[in-house]
């Protein structure tokens, strides 16, 4: 699974963006898994993330918080992105004493998630890397844009909304908050990192 792959920025901008989901091996163990993605969820809650979200049915952000975690299906992907190295240690501690028959998932810096593992007596499984933007990069937009479009994993995100948010904020006509929330309504997962999308946003709009 690669959709949180892609996420643009230095490694300083990428420092407090983590994301942790549950996926069922369709073909070995889907079959009436559905309560063990409420159990995931019901975990990853306790740790406030910035953004939750199930594949099959939408974000918090439009959902509201409840409504993801429950009516879950046996191929549902179970989302929760996160802002500290050391809350994902947490979470990964507990999911790991749960032991729910789930494949974890775990997007950020490797080296930050490799130490997330270790800590918790674990080793990765498998390290997936992105091989970045390659073709006609001339025509992309600036890479601020790209920071926060890249944070949807299936390009959800318009780049010109992320800059027609960026120009309100600057006006005053709107607040980093509301806008940050707008963008990340637009990502179905709800893998955006809202805390993230408000510190880019500001950068662009010279807040």
């Amino acid at each position: 699974m690669t959709h949180t792959l892609h996420r643009r920025g230095s490694e300083e901008s990428l420092r407090d963006d983590f994301v942790v989901f549950a996926i069922a091996a369709q073909s070995v163990n889907a079959k009436g898994i559905a309560p063990k993605f409420e159990d995931f969820y019901k975990i990853v809650r306790k740790y406030n993330p910035s953004n939750t979200g199930d594949m099959k049915k939408g974000n918090m952000f439009v959902l509201g918080d409840e409504a993801v975690g429950t009516g879950m299906l046996d191929n549902s992907i179970v989302h929760a992105v996160f802002n500290d190295e050391e809350t994902v240690t947490a979470v990964l501690k507990e999911l790991k004493e749960a032991d729910l028959g789930l494949s974890i998932v775990v997007s950020g810096i490797v080296h930050s998630v490799d130490q997330c593992c270790k800590k918790n007596g674990m080793q990765m499984h498998t390290v997936e890397r992105s091989l970045g933007i390659w073709g006609k990069k001339e025509v992309l937009p600036d890479e601020p844009v790209l920071e926060i479009s890249t944070m949807c994993g299936h390009g959800m995100i318009p780049f010109n909304l992320v800059d027609k948010l960026a120009a309100d904020i600057s006006a005053n006509r709107i607040s980093t908050d509301d806008a940050a929330v707008i963008i990340a309504k637009q990502c179905h997962c709800g893998v955006v990192n809202v805390p993230r999308v408000e510190r880019i946003l500001n950068m662009m709009a010279g807040k």
